[in-house]
């Protein structure tokens, strides 16, 4: 499978319809950036997409074993075994890459591979493709691939299916935690962490889109925004200084009209 294409970012339209899916204004987009918070932590630079375009994803040999019987165990075990032991960010497609060709060298489809790993910004793990509004991984990862709003909308699916909606909503973070996170949640603080990220972003500091896509953008560019947070800092505005010094621009470090435009051309195009 080919699993990078434009790689483009949310955008306001994604974040509005997610939004009314979970039966959430507009001014209640704080519980989301939360759980976009925390659950990329440590697996993405708050971004869906690698700088190679591909879904962020990470591999849970467990889930492998599972889905393929175990039989892959003895000559596999760094695919197929416990939980736990999950390797850097970087290895994570060598080993999907491996697993699929496991997998359709032993007849049994792409499926269990994809079903085995965590998917874009929301890590929505494959074998929740139904929940999620799909027929199969498969169909999941393949909308996946193209842009946010398709992880987004995956993501906010299964929440609806598991009655995440109305825990986001109460901010039932317990509860949230639980389902979303599973039953060691409480191990990994899932719950205080959403919880301090709530207040962080209901505080009136949530991401500009814009600039988060622009940040998207440098990142895809191999500018080095750091985190993709929708905040203009120093290493975005050096970022757009590098950018605009490449391309000809006028040199101002500022995310002007000119230079978003020369950024969604150059990356997204």
């Amino acid at each position: 499978m080919d699993f990078a294409a434009k790689a483009v970012p949310m955008t306001r339209q994604g974040l509005s319809t997610a939004l009314q899916s979970l039966g959430m204004g507009s001014g209640e987009a704080a519980g989301l950036w939360a759980v976009f918070e925390v659950e990329t932590a440590g697996v993405t630079q708050g971004f869906g997409f690698r700088v190679d375009r591909r879904p962020q994803i990470l591999f849970e040999k467990h889930k492998f074993r599972q889905f393929t019987g175990g039989q892959f165990s003895r000559s596999d075990p760094d695919l197929s075994g416990s939980s736990g032991g999950y390797g850097t960010v970087a290895e994570q497609y060598s080993k999907l890459e491996r697993a699929i060709d496991l997998c359709k060298q032993a007849g049994l489809g792409v499926e269990p591979a994809l079903k085995s790993a965590s998917w874009g910004i929301g890590q929505v793990m494959g074998f929740n493709h139904e929940a999620a509004g799909f027929k199969s991984a498969k169909a999941m990862v393949e909308a996946m691939v193209h842009d946010e709003d398709a992880q987004l909308h995956a993501m906010v699916s299964f929440m609806v299916d598991a009655g995440l909606d109305r825990a986001l909503r109460a901010q039932d973070w317990e509860r949230f935690a639980r389902v979303y996170n599973g039953p060691s949640f409480a191990r990994n603080q899932y719950d205080i962490k959403l919880q301090v990220q709530y207040a962080r972003f209901s505080s009136g500091s949530s991401p500009d889109i814009e600039v988060r896509t622009a940040q998207a953008a440098l990142l895809l560019l191999h500018f080095s925004p750091g985190k993709i947070d929708g905040v203009i800092g120093n290493r975005t505005r050096n970022a757009v200084r590098g950018f605009q010094i490449a391309s000809g621009l006028p040199v101002t470090g500022e995310l002007t009209g000119d230079t978003y435009g020369a950024l969604w051309n150059a990356a997204f195009s």
